[in-house]
């Protein structure tokens, strides 16, 4: 019995048994004649927009500038303008001609747009110099120093000056300084970073505030809770205070010695 059944498990499969067929998959058929029409439609569409674009493609011709033109010229303007400009009124790239514009100096943005049929308006927002910056640089009132050589500084400014690349570092400290120190009635002239890091405020009544280069915050405070008073009250006779130690400050008076307080 146990033979039989494994020889009728080993019996082999008839050679004579059908095969499955192979199904063959066919590429489908596309009918171009139908898409001519949309192929032509598209290109009728796309020339007549080509044709009307290059129509309106006219040179440009008027330039409005409008803006408080203190610093900048409107001549000046209208130069850059036709040195960057390219192509007509659709093909013109308005993008190039505001940066060409808000790359000169005086310049704090521009605006630039199109005016049917011929034209670009442009607008202008010139810098405003809030500081000096050494002797010929001028800093607005984003830290930014946006002149390097400047002919005509105004001497009025408080003047900045610190090591190169500590531009918007000293002016951070400026503004709220002069924030402070207003409120105390001491209006500030100037502000040094030195080459070693240390500070010195310079105040309109000629006094130098000596804040040095550690914990600058503190001593900043300790002269507003103790030095204010006594620099406002004896100004004429105070060449300097300085704020350079651990629990007080000295006083340098003007043709004589220092005086710790």
């Amino acid at each position: 019995m146990k033979l039989g059944w494994l020889k009728k498990l080993s019996k082999p499969r008839s050679r004579n048994r059908a095969r499955p067929e192979r199904t063959v998959r066919q590429m489908p058929v596309l009918n171009f004649s139908r898409w001519i029409p949309v192929f032509a439609g598209t290109a009728v569409t796309v020339l007549a927009i080509g044709a009307v674009a290059t129509a309106l493609d006219r040179p440009i011709h008027k330039i409005s500038a409008v803006g408080a033109f203190r610093r900048v010229s409107v001549l000046e303007v209208e130069q850059v303008v036709r040195t960057t400009l390219h192509g007509g009124f659709v093909r013109a790239n308005i993008s190039d001609v505001q940066n060409a514009i808000e790359a000169l100096p005086w310049v704090d943005n521009a605006r630039v747009q199109r005016r049917w049929p011929d034209g670009l308006l442009v607008q202008i927002t010139e810098q405003e110099a809030v500081a000096r910056w050494g002797d010929s640089g001028l800093v607005n009132a984003r830290g930014e120093l946006f002149v390097r050589d400047e002919r005509h500084v105004p001497m009025e400014l408080p003047r900045l000056a610190g090591p190169e690349g500590t531009e918007r570092h000293v002016a951070d400290l400026f503004f709220q300084v002069r924030t402070q120190l207003d409120a105390a009635a001491l209006p500030v002239t100037g502000l040094r970073l030195d080459a070693r890091g240390a500070w010195e405020i310079e105040l309109a009544n000629g006094v130098v505030v000596r804040l040095g280069r550690r914990e600058v915050q503190e001593r900043l405070e300790r002269f507003l809770t103790f030095g204010v008073t006594l620099v406002t009250s004896r100004s004429n006779e105070i060449a300097y205070i300085d704020m350079r130690y651990s629990n007080g400050f000295s006083v340098g008076w003007r043709g004589s010695q220092s005086q710790a307080g």
